[in-house]
């Protein structure tokens, strides 16, 4: 699975942990984050990699931040997008069962190396169970397309 990884100035020991062990499971990942804890504004690397997710050119996009909510919020910006701002196992879980979530957003203050490494696994291996949740991500979608600002308007 091709994979990018964003973060600010407060994810960047999360982000380099998690490129290791991204790169031990097999996956093909692309940092699009910060790489010195001097202060940077978490949208410029959400929106990167967002983007990506968007394009089709990464499959998946983890992002990373203090909390996780400056992250989720501007990557949900971009069309196509599903982010989901993770707290535990069972969020992540459910983030791609019942949501199909594209994009994870995790906390660097706020949750565990380890608990991030497991949560990073069962998000990457969950599936989503379609179902009557495809009909819901299906009305999401569709709003996103109804309401498409063409670009440079």
């Amino acid at each position: 699975m091709k994979i990018a990884v964003g973060n600010d100035h407060r994810g960047v020991s999360i982000k380099h942990r998690l490129l290791g062990l991204l790169r031990d499971l097999g996956h093909d990942v692309s940092d699009m984050g910060a790489s010195a804890q001097t202060s940077v504004d978490y949208p410029d690397f959400a929106i990167t990699v967002a983007e990506a997710v968007s394009a089709a050119r990464v499959d998946r996009g983890i992002l990373i931040c203090g909390t996780g909510h400056g992250m989720c919020i501007a990557a949900n910006k971009v069309m196509g997008v599903r982010a989901a701002n993770c707290r535990d196992i069972v969020d992540a879980e459910l983030s791609r069962r019942h949501n199909d979530s594209n994009v994870m957003c995790l906390s660097a203050d706020l949750i565990g190396e380890e608990q991030i490494e497991k949560m990073v696994q069962a998000w990457l291996v969950t599936d989503f169970e379609g179902g009557r949740h495809a009909r819901r991500i299906e009305k999401v979608a569709a709003y996103e397309k109804a309401h498409e600002t063409p670009p440079g308007s």
